[in-house]
């Protein structure tokens, strides 16, 4: 995978409201990665790998000063419906609710799901709190027939993938 490295001599430039290009903020060059991220991988996208998926979870959550929590919405061939950023917390937790979770997977019509959530804190290491989260998460997805195929935490540009530990 290729790095992107910026130095402060070569800004990027974005355009106000009067047509003038002015240096662009990290928020703003986030908000465009996330935009291409979505553009790149719409309804249907299948991720034919965890490193695909890690990857288009680390666009869509670095950067964030605050906890978020998302969802992958798939179907039975894995292929994206959705990508939902549900709940929204502070700098070292959300609260989520496993009942919002399973109305969007009825919503969607969902086969499986894949969970993350960012640590701002950049520790990508899983809590006692995230694992039993995301048996609480498991435990009322079955119960509608929805698989949970992953909780990945992102912490900037590394990734913690409760599958690959054998957490799941």
């Amino acid at each position: 995978m290729s790095q992107l490295s910026l130095s402060l001599d070569a800004s990027l430039l974005v355009r106000d409201d009067q047509g003038r290009y002015l240096p662009a903020t990290t928020d703003q060059i986030l908000a465009a990665a996330r935009q291409v991220i979505d553009q790149k991988m719409q309804r249907g996208a299948e991720f034919s790998s965890p490193a695909m998926v890690k990857e288009y979870l680390r666009t869509k959550l670095a950067g964030f000063e605050h906890e978020v929590f998302a969802v992958l919405f798939l179907d039975t061939r894995h292929r994206l419906i959705e990508y939902v950023e549900m709940f929204r917390g502070t700098i070292d937790g959300a609260s989520v609710h496993p009942r919002e979770v399973v109305k969007e997977s009825l919503q969607f019509n969902a086969a499986a799901v894949i969970f993350s959530h960012n640590h701002p804190s950049g520790n990508p290491e899983p809590s006692a709190a995230d694992k039993a989260l995301t048996q609480r998460l498991r435990e009322a997805l079955a119960l509608v027939d929805v698989r949970v195929l992953d909780h990945v935490i992102v912490a900037g540009e590394t990734t913690a993938s409760f599958a690959e530990r054998g957490l799941l």
